[in-house]
């Protein structure tokens, strides 16, 4: 009896963990892609003076591949001169 209920925590500590390391790698994931996004950016800038305006112009123009099936992006440009905010919150 004490065997099974030792097996039944085990396995519960192993489920409970790869939940947390799950949803570790979607975070850095997530981080990874808006670094990506903001590298895209940047290079557009000094390349053509002026941050885009939005994402979409960046997939077109400068190849950028996102997986939006994966991920939530929000881009916000203000102005040309201004870095865009951008968020990315994995789904």
């Amino acid at each position: 009896m004490m065997a099974a209920l030792v097996a039944c925590l085990l396995v519960a500590a192993v489920v409970v963990g790869f939940g947390a390391v799950g949803a570790s790698l979607r975070e850095q994931g997530a981080a990874a892609v808006r670094d990506t996004v903001l590298d895209a950016a940047m290079q557009c800038c000094a390349i053509e003076g002026a941050y885009p305006s939005s994402l979409d112009y960046l997939e077109r123009e400068y190849g950028l591949r996102v997986n939006h099936d994966d991920y939530v992006i929000t881009y916000e440009a203000f102005a040309g001169n201004v870095m865009p905010s951008v968020v990315v919150v994995p789904r």
